[in-house]
């Protein structure tokens, strides 16, 4: 399995996620939608399998492979969200936004290498990123609501509710980064062995961590206001895109970071 099969299982699983955001919004039925998008999910994890395979390695290094699980667990959350809390529109952002990340990869894959560093190795290594991936796009979902919140504000009839849903999310977001930084600084002791480096990632992960902090502790005012929380979290979800993929071109990173992993 290689990149060049990847849009005859990415194509099918974003038309079978198109069905499952259509048939969401126009019935308040759960069945179709929800069976619809886990046989998407079903297909576009069979390539992810296959690669993984194919590059006998958990695909895992390149921004290529990052957006890969990303687009994977974008309609994981929003099916999540649409089960827990019945908001039918939430496939159809999740979608789109995955959409967009399986476009990149479609019109410029990355290179990939079938060798990894050793300090990639390690077992802490995988879980430390899929983790991360997960509440990456748990977050995402978040910074959807927040923006659907700042577009629409004046037109929704219930604003708490919208409100307490992207709170509910946070926590999980945040729980899982969370994880994500404590199997990653088990990873970092084994590989280099210290905890904590200040690498410019791991600065911009803590900068986002306290950024999604500081937006819970602003919630749980009394005074808080809806705009200006849905404001925080867009401001922490651009924390969150230095950290993932901006760090690549910070000059503080180049060559001597060890969480740039693009082949020289």
């Amino acid at each position: 399995m290689t990149w060049d099969h990847f849009i005859y299982f990415a194509l099918p699983a974003v038309l079978l996620w198109i069905a499952a955001s259509a048939l969401a919004l126009q019935s308040p039925k759960k069945l179709l939608p929800t069976l619809l998008t886990i046989l998407g999910l079903g297909v576009f994890f069979s390539f992810i399998i296959g690669l993984w395979i194919s590059l006998e390695r958990p695909p895992l290094r390149t921004m290529g492979e990052t957006r890969l699980w990303y687009s994977f667990f974008l309609p994981v959350a929003g099916l999540i969200t649409y089960q827990r809390w019945k908001y039918r529109w939430i496939l159809s952002f999740s979608t789109i936004l995955s959409a967009v990340f399986i476009a990149v990869n479609i019109v410029k894959p990355d290179i990939h290498n079938k060798v990894l560093m050793p300090a990639l190795q390690s077992p802490w290594f995988a879980p430390h990123v899929i983790i991360y991936m997960f509440s990456y796009a748990i977050l995402g979902a978040v910074t959807l609501i927040a923006l659907y919140y700042l577009v629409r504000e004046k037109k929704i009839p219930d604003k708490e509710r919208i409100m307490d849903m992207a709170d509910n999310l946070v926590y999980v977001g945040i729980a899982f980064i969370t994880m994500g930084m404590l199997m990653g600084a088990i990873w970092a002791k084994e590989a280099w062995g210290h905890y904590w480096s200040w690498d410019p990632k791991e600065t911009w992960a803590a900068a986002t961590w306290l950024g999604y902090l500081i937006y819970i502790h602003y919630r749980l005012r009394k005074t808080s206001k809806n705009k200006i929380s849905a404001i925080m979290l867009i401001c922490a979800f651009v924390l969150l895109q230095v950290c993932w993929y901006g760090v690549n071109y910070l000059p503080s990173a180049q060559g001597r970071s060890v969480h740039t992993y693009s082949v020289r």
